[in-house]
């Protein structure tokens, strides 16, 4: 039977996967507080700890990593409060994070304005890596946190983490950040292989729950002061009691999107290919963004020169095709993609991105709707320009 509707907005949330919400259903029912020490708070710990396991598993970290947060924002402004340092080390003074990072990084620290600094960014959207350099040997002597996101929530860049840690740690004194959202469950992340000093994700981003995330702090690496200060819970570095059925569904959707990775991440880049191939057939002229980059295997961002996107938005929507302009964070903004100037792309025609990302669900007649929808969406731009599509 057709679906009614193709969803094809997976990097603003995934669709909750029903295993995921049976586990949810299963843990609301659990009465006992996880802190608490009888038979019923027991039984609350136990769950919470094996969700917080499979979390750790999902990202190559162990269990005692793991600081449960309410998502992914809470956990990155946690980790740029000024808090973060390593056992033995300064904590950072300067914050260095790149021109295409999220809100939750640049616009959520709380370091003074004049210790943060942008890194630039290539055409496709990945970190200078020599400017990087050259700013870390500027400030040789100094404490400096980077925050670089795993992979960019707009085009789906995916940024080159083992060779920012590796300059890192030539340059001593500096701890690495990474706002994981968008690639956990997407592609391999290996937190302690690659080095990070401290990863963030949400849970809603790999088909868990809305609401909740984690902070993943490297072994010697803590926040010298709560983010949430209370009864002492996570480790004392993120107090309240916690949110037991989300975080018992994100354990569940870590599992899955575990087991899953290596043949979703196939076959996604095959349908991601496959539109995209579709777009540049009705639209030779179609702009991809970051296309020389290593992308995420579900992610495509793109733009027509004189389509605006609100009004493709528009007839996506009447059409049953779910897409989005870019981040979630900024719809209903009339607003420039900060990520898209930040690429150098111009004004008019970051004004038109579209970005379809795909996810568990998504399947080939997805696909085809989306390239029917989209191929009509172009008459009304062919007409005003005098010939068809």
């Amino acid at each position: 039977m057709s679906r009614a509707r193709a969803y094809l907005d997976y990097n603003a949330t995934a669709p909750v996967r029903p295993a995921v919400a049976e586990a949810v259903a299963r843990a609301l029912m659990l009465p006992g507080n996880p802190s608490s020490i009888h038979q019923e708070g027991r039984a609350a710990r136990a769950a919470l700890e094996a969700a917080r396991a499979q979390v750790a598993a999902l990202v190559g970290a162990r269990p005692a990593q793991v600081v449960l947060t309410s998502g992914g924002t809470e956990a990155a402004n946690a980790v740029l409060s000024g808090a973060l340092g390593r056992q033995g080390q300064p904590k950072p003074i300067r914050l260095l994070h790149s021109a295409t990072e999220h809100p939750c990084v640049a616009a959520g620290h709380r370091f003074a304005a004049d210790a943060v600094e942008q890194l630039p960014v290539t055409p496709d959207g990945v970190i200078d890596l020599a400017a990087l350099e050259s700013r870390l040997a500027a400030l040789a002597g100094e404490s400096v946190l980077i925050s670089v996101h795993a992979a960019n929530n707009e085009t789906g860049a995916v940024q080159p983490l083992p060779e920012i840690v590796a300059l890192a740690r030539a340059h001593g004194r500096t701890l690495v950040h990474s706002d994981a959202v968008q690639a956990v469950g997407k592609i391999a992340l290996d937190m302690d292989a690659i080095g990070l000093d401290a990863l963030t994700l949400s849970g809603h981003k790999f088909a868990a729950p809305k609401g909740v995330g984690a902070m993943i702090l490297a072994e010697g690496v803590a926040l010298d002061t709560a983010f949430l200060r209370g009864g002492g819970q996570e480790q004392r570095q993120r107090c309240g009691t916690e949110c037991l059925p989300a975080i018992v569904g994100m354990g569940e959707a870590a599992r899955i999107a575990g087991e899953a990775l290596d043949r979703e991440a196939v076959r996604l880049s095959g349908l991601r290919d496959r539109i995209e191939a579709g777009v540049r057939a009705r639209s030779p002229n179609a702009v991809v963004f970051a296309a020389g980059a290593p992308r995420l295997p579900n992610t495509l961002s793109f733009a027509v020169p004189g389509l605006e996107a609100p009004a493709a938005l528009i007839a996506l929507d009447l059409a049953g095709v779910a897409v989005s302009s870019g981040s979630a964070c900024s719809s209903g903004k009339v607003a420039r993609s900060a990520t898209l100037a930040a690429m150098g792309v111009d004004p008019e025609l970051a004004g038109g991105a579209l970005r379809v990302s795909l996810g568990w669900n998504t399947v080939d007649e997805d696909a085809s709707r989306f390239l029917d929808a989209f191929e009509r969406a172009l008459q009304p731009l062919y007409k005003r320009r005098g010939y068809a599509a």
